[in-house]
């Protein structure tokens, strides 16, 4: 099928419109997901083969070359040979994703914005069975592209609240009977020794400016991550998975 003439795309969509989603885990995850609605979907032959494998392939794809699939992705897309253009995730609300019951915790980030970080985390929190995830609304780069494939199709099974204020976010999660706990490098409980009787949502800041002041008084502890003295700190990513494990060894 020919390729449709195209200009090279902006990472960032127009809000809550069609996106794009590139690489194979998120676009199988996708198309999997009775909540999107499948716009566009531009594939080589060497992927189509690998999706035939896997899932019923729409009569509507478009067979292209990797190069005319770099037009419709913004510049730098890794996309394995896939693209698929989708209706964004309808919004997620935090009292009608988010439940004190039952276990896991709710991740926080505040004012972290890159994309590889927050779709790592994404992943990281899937694979720890965290409840959902909040994010700065404005702050955050939209849930596709780069982000979407660094969480390798978990994005489209971890609820993500996107919250105007994540201080008042924090506050409804206290009245909803969670521990809110700031993840800091000069926190005063060491994360092994990190216990709470109920439901905890962990708060994490962006690398080097950490946990704004505002949002550090919405929290009822901060924890640190032991570490050798010749290591200042971990990145953000990393730094979730080590917090998510070392809570879900605690029953968490």
């Amino acid at each position: 099928m020919p390729a449709r003439p195209q200009h090279r795309r902006s990472e960032k969509p127009r809000e809550d419109g069609p996106v794009w989603l590139y690489g194979r885990h998120a676009v199988l995850a996708a198309l999997r997901n009775p909540k999107r609605d499948l716009l566009r979907l531009a594939l080589t032959d060497n992927a189509s083969a690998w999706l035939e494998a896997e899932h019923k392939i729409p009569g509507s794809a478009e067979s292209l070359k990797p190069h005319q699939i770099d037009k419709l992705l913004h510049q730098g897309a890794v996309h394995q040979g896939i693209a698929a253009q989708v209706s964004d995730l309808p919004r997620a609300r935090l009292k009608d994703v988010i439940s004190p019951e039952g276990p896991g915790a709710v991740v926080v980030l505040d004012q972290v914005t890159d994309p590889q970080n927050i779709g790592a985390i994404i992943r990281v929190a899937a694979g720890f069975g965290a409840k959902a995830m909040i994010v700065q609304d404005r702050r955050t780069p939209p849930l596709a592209g780069a982000l979407a494939k660094a969480a390798a199709g978990t994005l489209e099974t971890l609820p993500v609240v996107r919250a105007v204020n994540i201080s008042r976010s924090l506050e409804a999660l206290q009245e909803m009977g969670f521990t809110t706990v700031g993840l800091a490098g000069e926190g005063s409980v060491p994360l092994p020794e990190f216990r709470a009787d109920g439901p905890v949502a962990v708060v994490m800041g962006a690398e080097g400016k950490g946990i704004r002041e505002g949002v550090r008084g919405h929290c009822d502890a901060l924890v640190s991550i032991p570490l050798r003295e010749e290591v200042e700190s971990l990145n953000v990513a990393t730094a979730a998975a080590v917090t998510l494990y070392a809570l879900s060894m605690a029953g968490t």
